[in-house]
């Protein structure tokens, strides 16, 4: 297989992967309940939580701990792969690209989706490991104190990026932060109307 076909394989495996709404699917078998038509309506570890927490606290703990991480793994199961094979930066970086555009635009969901934030957070945990250590702190502490999921994971986000633009003016081996933009630009429009509410003030806190 020559290397245009091996990249485009890459690309539609990462695409079709990241689409996989483990999310839904959990909450599905584990608790009978679709998310897609309950709470925010978000496939993501936050509103499985929120939604099965109101009949099974303990259960809705543990399903978004495994969305959360199965989101975030199946961001990187590509990558390391990929990497395996011996795949250039560029094509690692453009197979994070489309693992959370899958996330956010699933192939299973009529091109709906998740927010992106656990996927892309794998993406960048595996690409650019320091910015994305800064980025988790920051969330961290921002959900601690706000208690508010997405503008946390915004916030979170934003710590990802300014990090990466002083610890790496030029991404090593692209030069370039278009990726590392694109994923951004997927997250934040995927927020968009989080950030409605929260102007409005009528986002809801994860207590």
């Amino acid at each position: 297989m020559d290397i245009v076909n091996t990249n485009l394989a890459f690309y539609l495996i990462a695409y079709l992967i990241g689409g996989i709404p483990f999310g839904l699917l959990l909450a599905k078998k584990y608790a009978n309940v679709d998310i897609k038509s309950e709470g925010s309506g978000n496939i993501g570890a936050t509103n499985v939580l929120r939604v099965i927490k109101q009949t099974d606290p303990s259960l809705a703990k543990k399903l978004g701990a495994i969305t959360l991480a199965l989101d975030a793994f199946k961001g990187v199961v590509v990558l390391v792969i990929a990497d395996m094979y011996g795949v250039s930066e560029a094509t690692l970086w453009a197979i994070g690209v489309l693992s959370v555009l899958g996330h956010c635009y699933s192939p299973y969901l009529s091109f709906e989706g998740g927010k992106g934030v656990a996927t892309g957070l794998g993406i960048f945990l595996y690409l650019m490991t320091i910015p994305a250590i800064i980025g988790i702190a920051i969330w961290g502490i921002s959900a601690k104190v706000l208690k508010i999921s997405s503008m946390s994971s915004l916030i979170g986000l934003a710590g990802v990026i300014v990090s990466s633009y002083i610890i790496y003016p030029r991404v090593p081996s692209i030069n370039s932060h278009v990726p590392i933009l694109l994923i951004t630009l997927f997250i934040f429009h995927k927020h968009i109307p989080n950030i409605i509410r929260l102007f409005t003030g009528e986002e809801s806190k994860v207590v």
